[in-house]
């Protein structure tokens, strides 16, 4: 475990670096945030009474969406995953002492929480001090702010699993760019990137909200804003943690039979 920690610290200590990449995510977050809450604003005041989440919660939503997009994007891959495995200096990585898997599982996390600890901070202030209904509330007590940690860590957890499953059917394939294109779209839509999942219709939605893509985002930011609390909450939280353990284990069983077959040409 002490290995895959080093991995972690190594990977989250190159991610800071990008200080000018972050300031430039930063504003255009900010910017996409205010767009989507004014589009959502038209439509709330032309029917308030049609829409399954407050506007005050649907603008918690959208400005944690953004202040932890990196944590949760389906399209954020290292492309240094995929090359090494195309050009074959994935037997450089075979030759360390250490899982595979567990590696660039510990990269891939590191990776998303540097960017997001980049930019969190700043969006979360400004949005705090937005004038109601357009600003951030807080959790409604210290309990709901604990479970939004925990649903944020299961929700990382599957995010990263997933994207595991994507580098390693590129060891079955010659490029990755189909498939990847294919999992981005989807993951977009269900996973509430573009809107929340509870504004599909309640049979899509009750769906879409047993499927790993919803254990992603949908669930911690919604448990933030206090649209998602007691007993659907801890039912959530339940499912997030199925399937970070399904996903976590079928990409290491698949990374098993990947290694078992890979042929390194070129000496």
């Amino acid at each position: 475990m002490r290995k895959y920690l080093a991995f972690f610290r190594l990977r989250f200590s190159m991610g800071l670096q990008y200080r000018a990449a972050a300031v430039a995510g930063i504003v255009t977050q900010f910017f996409w945030g205010a767009m989507e809450l004014l589009a959502f604003r038209a439509f709330y005041q032309a029917d308030p009474g049609a829409f399954p989440m407050s506007f005050q919660a649907t603008a918690s939503y959208v400005w944690m969406q953004q202040a932890f997009l990196a944590l949760f994007a389906a399209w954020m891959f290292e492309n240094e995953i995929f090359q090494c495995i195309r050009d074959g200096s994935v037997a450089y990585e075979l030759c360390r002492p250490v899982d595979l898997y567990g590696m660039w599982f510990a990269r891939s996390a590191a990776n998303r929480v540097s960017r997001a600890v980049l930019r969190c901070a700043p969006i979360l202030l400004v949005a705090a001090f937005l004038p109601a209904p357009f600003g951030m509330t807080a959790p409604q007590s210290l309990s709901a702010f604990l479970w939004w940690a925990v649903t944020m860590v299961l929700g990382l957890a599957v995010t990263v699993g997933f994207g595991m499953l994507i580098y390693l059917v590129t060891f079955f394939t010659l490029s990755p760019d189909g498939v990847r294109m294919v999992a981005v779209s989807l993951v977009e839509i269900l996973q509430g990137a573009i809107i929340p999942l509870p504004f599909f219709p309640d049979g899509l939605r009750q769906v879409l909200e047993l499927l790993p893509f919803a254990a992603m985002q949908n669930v911690p930011l919604r448990a933030w804003s206090g649209d998602l609390s007691g007993q659907d909450l801890y039912a959530a939280a339940g499912l997030q943690l199925f399937w970070a353990a399904a996903l976590v284990g079928s990409g290491w069983l698949l990374a098993q039979k990947a290694l078992k077959k890979t042929v390194v040409q070129g000496g």
